[in-house]
């Protein structure tokens, strides 16, 4: 079982920044490759950011630039520092664990 939490989401106003993290626990491995995904309302959940055990990352087209992951293995943590924050970035925010598990998601609203 792996359980992932995660925490930061919060209102920020258009071009404002907010860093999310994400706490594993459980049978987590340093192999899996780990990341953030979104939904917003109506929409499908869409994958954001990836990192993989050695360390390559990608990015959806809509955060290139803005948004940036980063790992901490020795903490088991994840991390998403999003800068230039957009309304359309509007969503709750997921952690994943190697594609399969899920966090409970932590909410991010972008609105002045």
């Amino acid at each position: 079982q792996v359980q992932l939490v995660e925490s930061g989401g919060g209102l920020v106003q258009p071009g404002g920044s907010l860093r999310l993290s994400c706490a594993a626990s459980g049978s987590i491995s340093s192999n899996f490759a780990m990341g953030w995904g979104r939904q917003a309302p109506g929409k499908q959940r869409e994958l954001v950011a990836t990192i993989r055990s050695g360390g390559s990352t990608t990015y959806a087209d809509s955060v290139k630039g803005r948004f940036t992951i980063s790992r901490d293995n020795a903490k088991n943590a994840i991390y998403l520092q999003m800068n230039n924050l957009k309304p359309e970035d509007t969503a709750v925010y997921y952690c994943h664990a190697a594609f399969a598990y899920w966090g409970q998601g932590t909410q991010v609203t972008v609105s002045s």
